[in-house]
């Protein structure tokens, strides 16, 4: 996988590999950030299938992950989530530029990922980092009430 960075324009954020010793942080962090959160078999799974999953620590404190998976020449953000208290700090930059690197770095000639349609501070974050939206998929994730829909965003590294 892909070893530590400590990043240099935010020395207090670095991402290292998850391990199973993570999981219950960032279970937490999953429950408090998402009303319909993943299940720690989902994240054990990533893990075992070699996904690339990593973890944020901030000022010693583990506050958020990113998981990609590669395949075909495409690499797809699965997750990336920071700990609400501590958003807006560089973190979310921090983890989102490493997983972009990684994604780089073994071939992907493109990032894909999907993002809930009202969720502002992820789109803007994607779209500074020069991600373009590419489709809508309808009703894709769960809601309360009802369905939300998802836009698919990707990133060409071509």
């Amino acid at each position: 996988m892909g070893g530590e960075n400590t990043l240099s324009n935010r020395p207090a954020c670095m991402i290292r590999d998850m391990q199973d010793a993570d999981l219950p942080a960032v279970l937490a962090i999953e429950r408090q950030a998402y009303e319909f959160p993943w299940a720690e078999g989902i994240f054990r799974d990533c893990m075992r299938a070699g996904y690339y999953c990593y973890v944020a620590e901030h000022l010693g404190k583990l506050v958020g992950y990113g998981i990609i998976s590669v395949g075909a020449g495409e690499s797809h953000v699965l997750n990336l989530c920071i700990h609400p208290d501590v958003r807006r700090q560089g973190c979310g930059s921090a983890m989102l530029k490493f997983l972009m690197e990684q994604a780089r770095k073994v071939g992907a000639g493109c990032l894909l990922l999907e993002v809930r349609a009202s969720n502002n501070n992820a789109i803007n974050l994607y779209q500074k980092f020069g991600f373009n939206e590419i489709s809508l998929r309808s009703a894709y994730y769960p809601a309360a009430g009802g369905r939300e829909d998802g836009l698919v965003f990707a990133y060409d590294f071509l």
